[in-house]
């Protein structure tokens, strides 16, 4: 398996401490008590140091699968995992269609067969202050929309899960979220070869909580960009509507880039919590991903959130 490591190699630990939980305790020096989850309330009362720098450490495995924000099955994090039982998978398909000379439908399994599947680490950092480093695999979107051949008037692209109250309680306890859940991308962000179409984590499948069976993943956005178990891509012409500008268009704007300077109306964007330390660091300018810079050339970063 070829290996794309955007955070530096020699910044991340090897994969061989991370796949058993007590080796990566002894390797890093940790006690358990140290990689207990911290609260992700990005504000309050205390200030807890600033670290102003470090080892990318890959997150814990056991708290990537299960501390995550997947709202259509649980509002609580440690809670989706055992409400996703009878979300099916298996089969899955892809419908790809609007602005393309090679409108389809693909299963998944398709997918994987027609795209090799790579390792990417990346750092993942969630609206909410607190951040990951996870291990990816999954295939360059990229590669899929030149093989759909976007039409000269395709200006972006837009995603959509499925909608399934029968399998996914949170489409029917919240109801007055647009379902199903939607998201987009400029196009030229959507050809950037950091965007990934994500089909596991760790060296397996992803789990239905993560995302199954294939997810978006953009790492100098924020987390909620990354929509989960897409069942539908659009090329369109217009921005098109998502879920969270749509509920609340002043606190979750179309392109939330990370960005320490521009904070969420109810809290401080300059710090996050890596989930594993105890401290807080500097949150980086478009997630530390420097390379994305000129593909807002021009824009005002103030207002790109």
């Amino acid at each position: 398996m070829k290996t794309i490591q955007p955070t530096p190699k020699d910044q991340v630990t090897p994969k061989e401490l991370y796949l058993n939980r007590r080796d990566f305790l002894r390797a890093m020096g940790l006690s358990s008590a140290a990689l207990l989850l911290a609260a992700c309330e990005p504000s309050g009362s205390g200030s807890p140091a600033v670290r102003s720098g470090g080892r990318d450490v890959l997150t814990a495995k056991e708290d990537a699968l299960n501390y995550v924000n997947f709202y259509e099955f649980s509002l609580s994090k440690n809670g989706v995992t055992k409400k996703t039982g009878d979300f099916k998978i298996d089969p899955w398909e892809i419908q790809i269609d609007g602005l393309v000379k090679n409108p389809q439908t693909v299963s998944f399994d398709e997918l994987t067969k027609r795209y090799p599947i790579d390792e990417h680490i990346y750092r993942m950092r969630c609206v909410e202050g607190w951040s990951m480093v996870l291990p990816w695999q999954g295939f360059q979107l990229r590669k899929l929309l030149k093989d759909i051949k976007p039409l000269d008037e395709a200006r972006y692209v837009q995603f959509q899960s499925v909608l399934r109250p029968d399998e996914m309680p949170g489409q029917v306890s919240l109801r007055r979220y647009p379902w199903p859940y939607s998201e987009g991308l400029r196009l030229d962000e959507a050809m950037h070869e950091l965007t990934l179409m994500a089909t596991g984590m760790y060296d397996e499948p992803l789990t239905k909580q993560n995302g199954a069976p294939i997810r978006l993943v953009v790492p100098w956005k924020y987390g909620f960009k990354g929509i989960k178990s897409i069942a539908h891509i659009s090329l369109v012409k217009e921005e098109p509507a998502t879920l969270w500008k749509t509920l609340a268009n002043n606190e979750y704007g179309f392109y939330a880039n990370v960005n320490p300077a521009v904070d969420h109306p109810r809290w401080s964007q300059a710090t996050e919590i890596r989930i594993g330390e105890n401290s807080r660091r500097p949150t980086l300018l478009f997630n530390g991903y420097d390379e994305v810079a000129d593909l807002y050339d021009g824009m005002d970063l103030s207002v790109n959130f």
